[in-house]
């Protein structure tokens, strides 16, 4: 990676030459980007798309994909963000060159873990099958071919020749007459063969455009696979370069709503209130946590800081959370005095009062899904990606809710979709067909339950929220994370100070030399 500060090279390209730099509003991502962007566009263009990739995943468990409804809702998601999604709808050059850019940012930052690969591999193809689909039946040879993938379709000769065949092996029939075949290798159509829906001749599939969909996700959750591999060797010496790292670790783990910090609610909620607001509107991850803390009278260090957070997040003030903490541990048969000596400190540090004096804030869904595994003994994590099969059947199954909810949410689990169930859990909980949101957030399950229940009003009071939720783009250094209740002294661990003021830190004139970023992405 490269950095320039006097010397200041963009594309400057007009009409044919930009025209040819993006021929279509799809791309396999085969070249990574050459140009030099600020860092202010650098961040903007990640964080524009893993808000795109999510509700890419949202839409997708929501809707079935392919119908109406998902197309439309989106296409209207890829408009607001200035992403392109159709041939020949003006001026796309702009579009386009954010797609490509913004992929290969992402590359960077979930490169990291088999998780977070697996999850952008997912998103990635989705968005792709998306403008597939919409792509001109007059444009896919083009495509094809710009993506390097040799399958030409056959002429109409041809066509006629095998149509009986190419028609009885495609499962619903289709008409010929309205539709390209292309002869493929038969090692690339190994899904379709294994489903028995192409036709074979002598090494070649002959398969119609309708299914070609298939080997073309194919060929790109491939090829994406190996190059996120390739990146991933390199990224030390990515990860290496301070301006670039907070970014990038911020992207892996980031969540790009509202924050839910506790600035303007501490007071919200007292500690008589707590047991009634769990059974009601806790998380089934935070109810997890408040039961177990009940009942044994402890957590380790995970549960502490992410049920900890939590409670500061819907209100708890410091004073109150002091109390509360103490209160359980002292049940617990531990000494007051070593409570005092021990925990206190870690506590007013996560409520920014010790240290750094830094406005710790809740973990999002993402945080606890890819982050920290529990551990033997350990509380914390998220129900839905950490808990055997079985338990999570048993412990819905002991919050009341219907055989038919709990298969439905099991299912969701089944396929990977843990926001979603827990969204879906939501739902029953509060006997509604549509919540009206995407959830990924515990605070923000929270406060949505509580006006569903409340009629837009908190527990003692209206809370005072921001008409428009805004990411916060960056996460604390992790020198200065409080050890939440941990008796040890706080250790610093991996992590990063706010990507803003990252950005404000440098020079504005610096910008990310694009071209030196071929490496990380082919070596």
């Amino acid at each position: 990676m490269q950095f320039s500060g006097s010397k200041r090279r963009k594309l400057r390209l007009a009409g044919d030459h930009r025209a040819a730099c993006y021929p279509h509003s799809l791309q396999f991502y085969l070249q990574p980007p050459s140009e030099n962007i600020s860092l202010i566009e650098f961040e903007s263009m990640a964080v524009d798309r893993v808000k795109l990739l999510k509700t890419v995943e949202n839409l997708g468990v929501s809707y079935v994909k392919g119908t109406e409804q998902y197309q439309s809702k989106l296409e209207s998601e890829i408009r607001k963000l200035k992403f392109s999604y159709r041939e020949n709808s003006g001026n796309e050059y702009e579009p386009r060159r954010k797609d490509h850019i913004s992929h290969f940012i992402l590359r960077l930052a979930y490169c990291q873990s088999e998780d977070l690969r697996r999850w952008f591999i997912q998103q990635e193809m989705d968005l792709l099958r998306f403008r597939f689909s919409i792509l001109p039946k007059d444009k896919i040879q083009s495509f094809l071919k710009d993506s390097h993938l040799q399958f030409e379709a056959i002429s109409d000769e041809e066509k006629s020749y095998r149509e009986q065949d190419i028609t009885a092996s495609s499962p619903g029939g289709v008409k010929l007459e309205l539709e390209s075949v292309y002869k493929v290798p038969f090692a690339d159509a190994l899904d379709l063969f294994r489903g028995r829906k192409v036709y074979l001749e002598e090494g070649f599939a002959y398969v119609p455009s309708k299914d070609i969909s298939a080997i073309v996700l194919n060929e790109f959750r491939a090829k994406l696979s190996k190059a996120l591999a390739l990146t991933a060797r390199s990224l030390p010496a990515v990860q290496s370069d301070e301006r670039l790292q907070p970014l990038l670790n911020h992207l892996s783990h980031s969540y790009t709503g509202q924050d839910y910090s506790a600035q303007g609610s501490a007071g919200k909620i007292s500690l008589d209130q707590i047991d009634s607001l769990a059974a009601k509107s806790f998380p089934p991850c935070m109810r997890h946590l408040h039961r177990v803390l009940r009942e044994n009278h402890h957590l380790r260090h995970g549960g502490r800081m992410q049920y900890g957070l939590f409670l500061k997040g819907i209100g708890l003030s410091l004073e109150q959370a002091l109390q509360f903490w103490k209160q359980e541990f002292i049940k617990g048969k531990m000494d007051a005095d070593k409570f005092d000596k021990g925990y206190s400190y870690n506590i007013r540090h996560s409520y920014g009062k010790e240290g750094k004096r830094t406005d710790y804030t809740p973990f999002s869904c993402l945080k606890i899904i890819l982050t920290n595994p529990p551990g033997q003994g350990d509380y914390h994590g998220c129900p839905f990606r950490h808990s055997d099969p079985e338990l999570l059947k048993q412990k819905l199954q002991s919050y009341k809710l219907s055989p038919s909810g709990v298969s439905e949410i099991l299912d969701l689990v089944k396929g990977s979709h843990y926001q979603v169930a827990c969204q879906k859990y939501f739902e029953i909980m509060h006997k509604v067909d549509d919540c009206g949101f995407s959830l990924n957030h515990p605070n923000q399950f929270f406060l949505e339950s509580q006006r569903m229940l409340t009629g837009g009003k908190d527990p003692k009071r209206e809370f005072s929220l921001p008409e428009t939720p805004q990411p916060k783009p960056g996460v604390q250094k992790a020198r200065d994370a409080p050890s939440a209740l941990a008796p040890e002294t706080p250790q610093p661990k991996p992590g990063v100070q706010k990507a803003r003021e990252a950005l404000a830190a440098l020079n504005a004139s610096m910008e990310v030399d694009l071209e030196g970023l071929e490496d990380y992405f082919s070596s």
